[in-house]
């Protein structure tokens, strides 16, 4: 039986470097390369076979500031991934965060991208995960570059370090490639958002990672609200009514994903609760069935032997 293939998942910014790292990977001698269906704005899963018979699957996702794709559906392309594959039993190998060390964008689009990568991962596998700094070859001021380095580790990167993630350099070349790949070790680690989503069940939008984009979401309707007020997006600043529409559909959509995602969870709540097997049970009716009920309304259950007039009782306008 063939052994499973490494997994890992490559995240990052908008134009970080994630599909040259991949390429680099590639370019290993005797490697051969398959790659998936799909464009740069999907899920590309690149399959890198080496000449000592092991087997890696890079997989390549878009940004999550892109201003291509929506954040949302972003998250979704990828949560849709990570339920289907641990449903299937593959866990990750690790997970690869690229970072462009020239890359002096506004601190809360860096701060949001690296909060839903935090709250995808999960404390448990942080260890798996290596923060990767890229485009060093093109590097004009190494001072400026090392003190980003040092603000990134005390501040952004430092919750992640901290649960046991590695920061590490690509230097561009497929041997700084390789080397990151192969300080991850052969071990596996379910992610937080895999075991939310299918050992608890939870709705996108239940989880972390869901609830993160949610208020990030909330938070730039309400700077783009404001007069006057411009925010960065995707590489590109954005004036004010540019993106209102879309940031209030999302948040429209997420509310009501929540709202059908509570509803649905009191119903199974109800037919697995004790009391109403026992009812069921007592009434000896299998076929018995749980009506829509909401917090609000008022249940009352009419029990009583034959003809003790528990229909009349059912018909009876009843006043409070």
């Amino acid at each position: 039986m063939a052994s499973q293939p490494a997994i890992v998942l490559i995240l990052g910014s908008t134009r970080s470097g994630r599909s040259n790292f991949i390429d680099k990977l590639a370019e290993a001698e005797g490697a051969e390369t398959s790659h998936g269906v799909g464009s740069q704005h999907d899920i590309r899963d690149i399959a890198v076979y080496l000449p000592d018979h092991r087997e890696y699957v890079f997989v390549d996702t878009p940004g999550f500031d892109s201003a291509a794709k929506p954040t949302t559906d972003v998250l979704h392309m990828i949560a849709d991934w990570l339920a289907k594959k641990y449903t299937g039993g593959a866990l990750l190998t690790g997970v690869i965060f690229t970072h462009e060390i020239t890359d002096h964008r506004m601190i809360d689009s860096l701060y949001e991208t690296l909060d839903i990568l935090c709250c995808i991962c999960g404390d448990k596998a942080a260890r798996r995960v290596r923060l990767v700094t890229t485009m060093w070859d093109q590097v004009k001021n190494p001072r400026a570059a090392e003190n980003m380095v040092s603000q990134l580790e005390k501040n952004l990167w430092k919750p992640l370090l901290d649960a046991g993630a590695r920061h590490m350099r690509f230097e561009n070349t497929k041997e700084s490639a390789w080397d990151i790949v192969k300080d991850l070790g052969a071990e596996r680690e379910p992610l937080l958002l895999q075991q939310e989503l299918v050992d608890e069940g939870k709705h996108l939008y239940e989880t972390f990672a869901g609830h993160a984009v949610y208020l990030q979401s909330q938070k730039l309707l309400q700077e783009a609200l404001q007069p006057s007020r411009r925010f960065w997006r995707g590489g590109w600043w954005w004036q004010d009514g540019t993106l209102i529409k879309q940031l209030e559909e999302q948040c429209k959509h997420i509310e009501m994903q929540l709202q059908k995602a509570r509803r649905e969870r009191r119903k199974m709540e109800m037919r697995h609760h004790p009391y109403w097997r026992q009812l069921s049970c007592l009434l000896f009716n299998p076929r018995t069935t749980v009506p829509d009920i909401t917090e609000n309304d008022l249940v009352v259950f009419v029990i009583g032997p034959t003809g003790a007039g528990k229909s009349w009782v059912r018909r009876a306008d009843i006043v409070l």
